[in-house]
Formats: C-alpha cells, structure tokens, sequence
C-alpha cells in the first residue's frame, strides 16, 4: 500500500483533528495512559501510536547504532532492541542519570540485552560524551532518540552534543514536545512547562542547524503524537 501523501497532510491541517489530538493527550495524562503498556515483557512508556512511527523509521534507515537517553524500565531499550533483530544487526546504548538496580537487573537478564550497553550518568556530562562519541565511531548510521530531562537547556545540549553523530537520511527523535501544547494546569510537578521544554529547544537548535528539518509528514499521519516537531530528518 502506498501511502497517500496529499491526504495525510490534509489529516495534519485539520485544526478540528489537531484539536482532539490535543484534548486526548492531556486528558489522558492524569490517568497515566503511557503507563499502560509493556514491550516484550517491560513496561514501555510511550504512546503507542509514536512506537509505530519510531518503528517504521528504524525499518526504513536501518541504524547499527541507536542512542537514546532516558532508560526508565527499559521498555524503549527492548523495544530498540527487537527491531534490529529482526534487521540481523546493530546495537543500542542507553544512558540515564540512574540506573535503578531492579530495572537493570531484568534489562540484563532480557534475551535482546545481547544487543544493548547502558551507561550511568548524565546524557550532557563531558565523559558521557566523549564515550559516546568514542562508540559512534565507524557506524555508517546513527539514530538518536532524546527523552530523558525535558527542561530546554537540557534537551538543547544535548541535540548540541550529539546531533552531529547523526547521519544523512537518518533522524533524531525528541519526545514530549507535546508539553508545549498543553495547558500550564497539565504538568505541574515537573521543571519543565511551556516555554521550556523539549519543542522551544527544537526551534532553537534548528535557527543555527540547516542539517536538519522537522518531518511533518509523520505527526500528520499520527495525528496523536507526544513528539509533535520533534521527528528531525537529517537532510544533509
């Protein structure tokens, strides 16, 4: 099936459709719909509708090297994971300020761990960097997937520091861009709100960054999506 790409950008520039998109978001997250689900045995929290396009865009770039920062579970690590089986290659580093004992422990023990290296600290210290950079080396395709301190500053380092790994065709994906579109009364006990949060640190990366361009086509098909701009094509 091909997909029709006029009539996905209609179902993006419907206000009314945007609207819904919008409503059911934040009128899921006080019931922690993320929450709901797991990933080959580990919770995954994530919408569901975002793990498909992140699996279509892993499918279609084929990494041998997926980074993402924020673990949690683990259930993105997994999730990662079985796409590049299924592909007979690649690996998947994951870093997280803390590591909690009991996730670590049923991470490793998970038959796709073969595939995956966490590392404890935090995403923009400089030796997090350095190790990261120093794994990068000689991979043909880098995907890399932000989604740990949603606060600007924190997200605009880390496209900063680690946007530059990333190859032509390739992507990187920002998650809870969403914050930016919902009502102050929605998230209250984080230090991140709008204004500040994952999309302003998009908009301000890409003033300065020609490489990459936000890829609409894919939020206009999710239509529910905690990554709206947050799907960066890398163009050249």
């Amino acid at each position: 099936m091909v997909l029709d790409k006029d009539l996905i950008e209609k179902l993006g520039n419907n206000l009314q459709l945007k609207k819904s998109a919008i409503d059911f978001i934040s009128d899921t997250i006080p019931y922690k719909y993320s929450y709901n689900f797991t990933w080959l045995g580990r919770p995954v929290i994530q919408f569901p509708q975002d793990l498909i396009a992140v699996q279509e865009i892993i499918w279609k770039v084929k990494p041998d090297l997926i980074i993402e920062t924020g673990i949690a579970h683990g259930g993105s690590l997994i999730f990662h994971a079985s796409i590049l089986e299924l592909l007979g290659k690649g690996e998947v580093v994951g870093i997280d300020i803390e590591i909690r004992k009991h996730n670590k422990i049923e991470i490793e023990k998970h038959p796709l761990f073969h595939r995956i290296t966490m590392i404890e600290g935090s995403s923009i210290d400089k030796d997090i960097v350095k190790q990261i950079h120093e794994l990068s080396k000689n991979k043909k395709k880098v995907l890399l997937v932000l989604d740990s301190n949603h606060t600007h500053e924190h997200v605009l380092q880390e496209l900063q520091l680690y946007s530059s790994l990333v190859n032509k065709d390739s992507y990187v994906i920002v998650f809870d861009t969403v914050v930016e579109d919902l009502p102050d009364s929605i998230v209250t006990d984080r230090p991140w709100s709008k204004g500040n949060n994952p999309k302003t640190a998009v908009w301000e990366f890409l003033k300065n960054n020609d490489r990459f361009k936000i890829d609409k086509e894919i939020e206009n098909k999710l239509l529910i999506t905690v990554a709206p701009d947050g799907y960066l094509k890398c163009v050249k």
